[in-house]
């Protein structure tokens, strides 16, 4: 069974890709298994707040999830054409040092998917993680695009799904994405 961490890039309650990220997790199909996590709780990067305290417990606990998985899928929404902004200091966080775990990016596979409003759903900003997924080492999953637009239209108002054809491109992508992690 691949094990699949998903992360969502978004603190919103009411977030699309939140609700993306759990639409897909009974999509993964019999051979994967897909947790979902969210950014709550970490804070702002802060070099003296690590050099005084360590890595702090909610990064610590992110890392541990990541660690105890086999993929990593990044469920980002787009702000301003890039990556935003909490989800940028979290990947920060989480690729400093911390004594007792390894790099907890190098070598994993890593795919992005994400939902917009927009017309172009999320495009510039998976095009904007591809330069921080090659600095920090990963094995990025390109077999695959998932740019959910007009997000608003496709979620109802209880954050279900509610497009069919999403829901099969959803259930292909990560399927495909299980599939590219078990091959090693």
């Amino acid at each position: 069974m691949v094990k699949l961490l998903g992360i969502s890039g978004s603190l919103r309650a009411g977030s699309f890709n939140t609700a993306l990220l759990r639409a897909a997790q009974p999509l993964a199909g019999d051979a994967a298994q897909l947790d979902a996590a969210t950014l709550h709780g970490i804070p702002l990067y802060d070099g003296d707040l690590e050099q005084r305290e360590g890595t702090p417990q909610a990064v610590r606990a992110l890392k541990e999830r990541i660690l105890a998985s086999d993929g990593l899928l990044l469920v980002s929404p787009e702000y301003n054409n890039g990556i935003p902004g909490v989800f940028k200091n979290a990947v920060d966080w989480l690729s400093r040092p911390t004594p007792g775990l390894p790099d907890v990016f190098r070598d994993r596979p890593v795919a992005v998917i994400g939902a917009s409003p927009g017309g172009f759903g999320t495009i510039m900003g998976q095009a904007h993680w591809l330069q921080v997924l090659r600095t920090l080492g990963t094995r990025h999953w390109s077999g695959g695009r998932l740019m959910v637009s007009r997000a608003q239209a496709v979620f109802g108002e209880d954050g279900q799904l509610q497009d069919d054809a999403v829901r099969r491109q959803l259930g292909e992508f990560v399927q495909g994405f299980a599939a590219f992690v078990a091959r090693g």
